[in-house]
């Protein structure tokens, strides 16, 4: 089942029900747009991989209608998925300035950057797809240069809000443009997709310009250097740690490749002022005394390679935190990555240093860059959507958005609460959710896209809990017996010279196994070792509670 030629559709491929990797897609008739192109990184359970991007074969099916990627800003869990998604569709992307120069980061790194077509706008531009006509407005976030989207077709207009707060004192002077917004709201709006990070969140969110002063004080109460760990695409924290060193007449370092390449991107395109001679590298720390340097750093979510691990396990070479050093931790973590931050601010205390770290509104050191709930109203009461699509948030935070909306007005049967891959297709003003597409998860794993699935991450959960068993058998190839072995090697399974006894007893069962399928005239070499999956398996569960990964291996000479 498919959308009808004239009807207006709007799905997700990501950032529902889940934090990250924000993808959705706008379609009328047969031209298709695509807001960002996120990544999100994996939990433990996802043994070795080291990205998550969306599943994009609807795209691939539909390659001929799309038009354009529209990035409404920097953020990984918005840009992380653009060089894989460029592999495979070349789509010319349109961004701000200062998310342009973060793409196009990921893009040298990639060796794409010479074949994608960049283009820059700003809250001004307009484009025009077909029948679709997209204007632009101005939100808050932790980032510069950050937008929404409004896409007007002959069915009506679409909003999608970004990643928003309303920050009326923001540190870059960059205005939330709500007089813009009152008036896409006045001319009509028939469906708004407005991000619920923070839905749960009573409240306002607190200015940005807050966290400015408490560095500041914390730079000049601090003893010694000074270490704060941030997202490295906050560059106005990153802003408020450069006036807060000025202040203090610190040098700053910046370790971790992300901020250092951040931190050139956003002073080369005019985001970020260092007064000149303040930056000093890494190894240039101890030249100066340690309360005349800070040094800013990624990690703040735990990372275990991160900058900030590393120096907590005394395992960076050119800088070591000593006894009443400064820590601060500039951030929140994400949910799920509270052990690994326990983890580091352990090891921190463990060294001696000061650590400032906790909760935002505690510390003073964080304030979050979404909406909380009275700016999440605000939206909602100036779009005044006819129909409404909570995204950007896992489900309890979507139902949580959607009180909301009925509070300010918005009719409960008229809001969408979908997974990944559902569509809403739209036709002469009713909307209806009937149909879904391909939706789902794509592991990046080294330089492979994709080509981890389910069963190569349950080989591998089995061989981090239980260890692999390799049999070794040698085979006559004219008649067909063992010539030498079995030889059993074991890996993470049980350590061999205190298990003797029950390897010798492994060797018994697979002779025997082997044996009886020759008596039976069974040569064939995949029922062997089947055979001898199966017998060894019952016995080392009923002797050892352990299920490993048993590997028979067939010589023929």
């Amino acid at each position: 089942m498919s959308a009808k030629e004239n009807a207006l559709s709007i799905l997700a491929l990501g950032g529902v029900n889940e934090i990250g990797k924000n993808m959705y897609v706008v379609q009328y008739a047969n031209d298709l747009v695509i807001i960002d192109c996120g990544a999100k990184f994996p939990d433990e359970s996802l043994l070795g991989v080291d990205l998550i991007i969306p599943d994009i074969s609807f795209l691939q099916e539909n390659k001929e209608k799309i038009r354009a990627l529209i990035v409404t800003h920097g953020h990984e869990d918005h840009i992380g998925g653009i060089p894989y998604f460029l592999k495979k569709l070349n789509v010319p992307i349109y961004a701000t300035r200062l998310t342009l120069g973060l793409i196009e980061l990921k893009l040298k790194e990639h060796n794409l950057l010479a074949d994608t077509e960049l283009i820059q706008i700003d809250s001004d531009s307009r484009l025009e797809f077909g029948e679709m006509v997209l204007d632009f407005f101005k939100t808050n976030h932790s980032i510069p240069d950050c937008l929404g989207v409004t896409m007007h077709t002959p069915e009506g207009t679409v909003v999608h809000t970004g990643d928003f707060k309303f920050d009326l004192t923001p540190m870059n002077d960059q205005y939330p443009d709500i007089h813009k917004m009152a008036k896409i709201g006045s001319e009509g709006v028939l469906v708004l997709l407005s991000e619920s990070t923070n839905a749960e969140r009573p409240g306002s969110s607190p200015s940005e310009h807050l966290v400015g002063s408490h560095i500041e004080e914390a730079f000049m109460q601090a003893k010694r250097k000074v270490i704060l760990s941030t997202f490295a695409s906050n560059v106005n924290r990153v802003q408020q740690v450069v006036n807060a060193a000025q202040k203090t007449n610190r040098k700053l370092a910046l370790i971790g490749r992300s901020m250092v390449n951040v931190v050139s991107v956003a002073i080369e395109r005019g985001y970020l002022e260092v007064p000149d001679g303040m930056l000093i590298q890494p190894q240039e720390v101890d030249k100066y005394a340690p309360e005349r340097v800070a040094v800013l750093c990624t990690g703040s979510q735990g990372e275990p390679f991160a900058a900030l691990s590393r120096l907590s396990s005394s395992n960076y070479r050119d800088i070591s935190i000593l006894p009443d050093d400064t820590v601060i931790l500039a951030s929140t973590p994400i949910p799920g990555n509270e052990r690994d931050v326990s983890r580091i601010i352990d090891n921190l205390f463990q060294l001696g240093a000061k650590v400032i770290y906790g909760s935002g509104t505690v510390t003073g050191m964080h304030v979050s860059g979404h909406a909380y709930q009275e700016e999440l109203k605000l939206m909602l009461t100036l779009m005044k959507p006819k129909y409404f699509i909570p995204i950007h948030g896992e489900y309890r935070m979507l139902h949580q958005h959607r009180l909301l909306a009925e509070s300010v007005g918005v009719e409960k049967e008229h809001t969408f609460i979908i997974n990944n891959g559902d569509v809403v297709d739209i036709e002469n003003s009713v909307a209806r959710q009937t149909r879904k597409v391909a939706a789902g998860n794509t592991f990046v794993d080294g330089v492979g896209v994709g080509d981890v699935g389910e069963i190569v991450l349950r080989d591998r959960k089995q061989l981090s809990e239980d260890g692999m068993l390799v049999i070794v058998i040698t085979l006559s190839k004219t008649e067909r017996k063992i010539v030498s072995g079995p030889d059993t090697i074991s890996r993470g399974f049980v350590y061999v010279q205190n298990s003797e006894d029950l390897l010798r007893h492994v060797n018994r069962i697979v002779t025997k196994t082997v044996n009886d399928l020759q008596s039976e005239k069974i040569y064939r070499w995949n029922v062997i070792k089947q055979t001898i999956k199966k017998e060894l398996g019952q016995y080392l569960f009923t002797q050892t509670k352990k299920k490993p990964m048993i590997l028979p291996i067939i010589i023929e000479v």
